[in-house]
């Protein structure tokens, strides 16, 4: 069975944090995602509000780095959770567990914060650190790798003794 979803949307408000009685962490923030296509009638895209639950570290680092209006990319895995109202109705809730949650802007397009492009998923606090802050740097020059500049990508290999080697 696979149960795997990925989402992009801006936060609708800030993340809420809370801990369970047992001291875990548990963070649940909203997603507007806008839909690909546009309604036939108004010419305008539809949104979808999502609600997210992100646990432990993961929920610690959307808490402490997201904000309203953040775009963010979400994986994980959709639940469909029963429950009661206060009026002892019977209702149904469908929402994202966040395995990973990523930035999606730029430290430009977000608040401020910076591009930390950071991933706290179920290995706890670990995570990895890609991208830091700022721009990217420029890729090294092709000479650097042994490829001979010009127009042709190509070299002759000098130690090719013709042998397959298989």
């Amino acid at each position: 069975m696979l149960n795997h979803i990925v989402i992009m949307g801006r936060l609708a408000r800030d993340p809420e944090l809370r801990h369970t009685q047992s001291g875990t962490p548990v963070a649940t923030f909203t997603l507007a995602v806008d839909r690909d296509f546009k309604d036939k009638n108004t010419g305008e895209r539809q949104t979808d509000w999502i609600d997210v639950v992100a646990w432990r570290g993961t929920g610690e680092f959307v808490s402490r780095y997201f904000s309203r209006g953040r775009m963010a990319v979400v994986e994980g895995r959709l639940q469909i959770r029963d429950w009661t109202d206060k009026e002892g109705n019977k209702r149904r809730s469908a929402e994202v567990v966040a395995d990973s949650v990523y930035f999606g802007d730029s430290k430009r397009d977000g608040d401020g914060q910076g591009n930390y492009n950071s991933s706290y998923g179920n290995s706890g606090y670990g995570g990895q650190q890609g991208g830091g802050y700022g721009r990217p740097a420029a890729p090294a020059p092709a000479a650097d790798y042994g490829i001979p500049s010009g127009g042709d990508q190509f070299a002759e290999l000098a130690d090719d003794d013709g042998d397959l080697p298989f």
